[in-house]
């Protein structure tokens, strides 16, 4: 409904409680950035999200955890799902 689309978002407040992230949607870090801040800004959960067809790189995590993102979808298990959970449990060390 939203696709990582900030115009969308403004049109949804009132009617959605979360929306799913996907950097690669609107193609610009940018751009998804200030519309997870909106959603927060909003009472709307930001839920980062992979991409079906993903490969091992584990970007996303990052972007979850230093956004704030209380929740992140990865789908099935599988290598490229593993290697994100396993970046989120490295994460959590330094942390």
């Amino acid at each position: 409904m939203v696709c990582t689309n900030i115009k969308r978002l403004k049109a949804a407040i009132g009617k959605i409680n979360a929306v799913i992230i996907k950097p690669n949607q609107i193609g610009s870090l940018v751009k998804t950035g200030e519309l997870v801040e909106f959603a927060k800004e909003n009472n709307i959960i930001p839920v980062m999200s992979h991409r079906s067809s993903e490969t091992n790189d584990a970007t996303i995590s990052h972007l979850a955890v230093g956004w704030e993102m209380p929740y992140i979808k990865l789908g099935i298990y599988g290598k490229e799902r593993t290697s994100k959970i396993n970046e989120l449990l490295k994460i959590e060390k330094i942390i």
